[in-house]
């Protein structure tokens, strides 16, 4: 583990020496960035989305203060020059996935150079595949304007299989907590996830990854664990943002599995080289993310309802950051989904401050209490 926490630290200074050496750099803010294409453009893909709380007061400055705290953070990294992310990307690709964030970008094209895509607000019609598969176009030749190279087809499926291996890893690391005991804390699986968003090498990933599960296997304990093992929905959570993965540890509950999009959401997801054109094979795989974004959203069910199963969950929480409106509505369902499976829920509205703690605290133990451990 203690390679993936210096991960993120490991990999800026191989950007910072590459960029001398003509490295570019893209940044992205979501799962929904096609980021084959980045790669098949040599290029380095980074996540620049925001999980701390320090530079929202900047950001409120420009920006609402009744905002989700992930756009808020995303903006006022960019505009105090605090991320080195932000600073070493020549592009950022953004999505359409939220109102507040599509705004939001309109004033970071102002900083720097951003690529908006369209994304549909369906997933199930070739109307909206067809619209998906324009706009991963209109992407690949952004990327060769901006970046003064050519994307040849032969480049992005070189790139889909590397995504695709990557994914498999990375998929085998979270898989490491379907047994009893769960092989990876919560703040590890937190940590696991998170880092590698910003490695500039995804085959070092890979490595990193099969290792970590190997290891994993090969010092299984033999006792099981008594403590409730707990899933994690809701919106994305990253270090710094980790509060209720925090106090989940400190009340002696097993995070075993986060379903959001900085965890379990996208890792079954794969391109598939059946297609002739890599492009239909993107747009396809990309559309499948079950976001709340996507109405109606069935497929997140259908995840959740295999999850509870596989890591054999013993309670629920879903964590909404505040302002997002799609995944506070999609709470109703998640509830009614996890209380026909007989398990306690437990839906949570919070921001990045820690002004709430003790309150989380005391509601996530009276939802540990409902369990049978």
């Amino acid at each position: 583990m203690k390679t993936f926490h210096d991960l993120r630290d490991k990999s800026l200074q191989e950007l910072l020496d590459g960029r001398k050496q003509g490295l570019r750099v893209v940044g992205t803010y979501c799962a929904y960035c096609p980021k084959e294409l980045i790669l098949a453009a040599g290029a380095v893909p980074v996540s620049l989305c925001g999980t701390r709380e320090e530079p929202i007061p900047a950001a409120e400055e420009e920006l609402p203060r009744n905002l989700c705290p992930m756009i808020k953070s995303s903006y006022g990294f960019a505009i105090t020059d605090t991320c080195p992310y932000f600073a070493l990307s020549e592009l950022i690709v953004a999505e359409t996935t939220c109102d507040g964030k599509k705004k939001m970008f309109e004033l970071m094209d102002k900083k720097k150079p951003v690529h908006v895509m369209q994304l549909p607000n369906v997933q199930d019609s070739e109307a909206a595949l067809k619209m998906w598969a324009g706009e991963i176009q209109r992407l690949r030749l952004r990327l060769e304007e901006q970046l003064q190279v050519t994307i040849t087809d032969e480049a992005i499926w070189e790139a889909i299989r590397l995504v695709n291996e990557e994914r498999q890893a990375l998929k085998a690391v979270h898989d490491l907590n379907q047994g009893n005991p769960p092989l990876l804390p919560g703040l590890n699986l937190l940590t696991a996830s998170w880092t590698v968003k910003f490695a500039s090498d995804q085959r070092e990933v890979i490595r990193l990854a099969n290792q970590l599960v190997a290891e994993k296997r090969a010092q299984a304990p033999q006792a099981k664990s008594g403590k409730p093992r707990v899933l994690l929905t809701g919106c994305p959570v990253g270090i710094g943002s980790e509060k209720v993965v925090r106090l989940l540890d400190e009340l002696g509950a097993d995070m075993v599995a986060m379903e959001n999009c900085s965890g379990y959401k996208t890792l079954d997801i794969v391109a598939s080289e059946e297609h002739k054109d890599p492009i239909m094979a993107l747009a396809e795989k990309y559309l499948k993310i079950p976001c709340s974004c996507m109405s109606p959203n069935p497929h997140r069910l259908e995840l959740l309802k295999s999850m509870l199963h596989d890591f054999q969950v013993d309670a629920v929480i879903d964590l909404t950051w505040q302002a997002c409106h799609t995944y506070n509505i999609e709470a109703y369902d998640v509830e009614r989904l996890v209380k026909a499976a007989s398990l306690p829920f437990l839906h949570l509205e919070s921001d990045y401050s820690t002004s709430d703690i003790e309150s989380l605290k005391v509601r996530i133990e009276a939802l540990l209490e409902m369990t049978d451990k």
